[in-house]
């Protein structure tokens, strides 16, 4: 009867064994087939109210060009001539205006931030200025409407030189460089900059 008793016990403990082997195997092979993987999660995220602290800056000067423009006019008479000419010295500032981004114009994916800006234009219409404004020449009578075509002549003269393809290109690779500063400084390492199509 005891010997029957320890067989028992010993087959048992042998069942034991075998099963707890079995499982042992059954999860060092489970574990070999899985893998572990530890990763940062380079996600970054720009939040609205930072989208508005950027728009909030409005004109934003990314080059100011001077020029000088001389500019004369010349009224025929019966007996002589009036003849007038002034010269003109204005700066004009090209940038952007935050104001005119269309939705959408900052976008967040993963670590990369896509920015749309408006197209670079002429801050102020009102660049030249009046008070170096000097006659360099002047004979006869003229009217403060002769005054102001010349004005006119010469602001447009100034704008288109200022306006140059050259300007424009300096202008954007200015702005591009301080939007790529800030945004990285946000975090953003993957940074593309566009410029939108001047709206008519």
């Amino acid at each position: 009867m005891l010997r029957n008793i320890s067989r028992l016990r010993l087959a048992l403990i042998a069942a034991a064994i075998v099963a707890a082997v079995a499982a042992a195997l059954w999860a060092a092979r489970t574990v070999s087939r899985s893998s572990l993987s530890v990763g940062a999660d380079k996600r970054i995220d720009i939040t609205p109210e930072q989208i508005r602290a950027i728009k909030a800056i409005g004109e934003w000067e990314f080059l100011a060009v001077t020029g000088e423009e001389l500019v004369d006019t010349v009224r025929r008479g019966f007996f002589s001539d009036d003849h007038l000419v002034r010269i003109y010295y204005g700066t004009m500032r090209l940038g952007i205006d935050l104001d005119e981004t269309a939705p959408g114009w900052i976008a967040a994916r993963g670590d990369t931030v896509c920015v749309t800006l408006p197209p670079v234009k002429l801050l102020d219409d009102d660049f030249i200025d009046e008070a170096r404004t000097r006659s360099f020449y002047e004979s006869g009578r003229w009217t403060a409407a002769d005054r102001e075509a010349m004005y006119r002549r010469a602001a447009d003269a100034m704008r288109r030189k200022g306006l140059s393809r050259a300007n424009i290109r300096s202008a954007e690779s200015n702005a591009d460089a301080q939007f790529r500063s800030m945004l990285q400084a946000m975090g953003f390492d993957n940074i593309i900059i566009r410029f939108g199509d001047k709206q008519d």
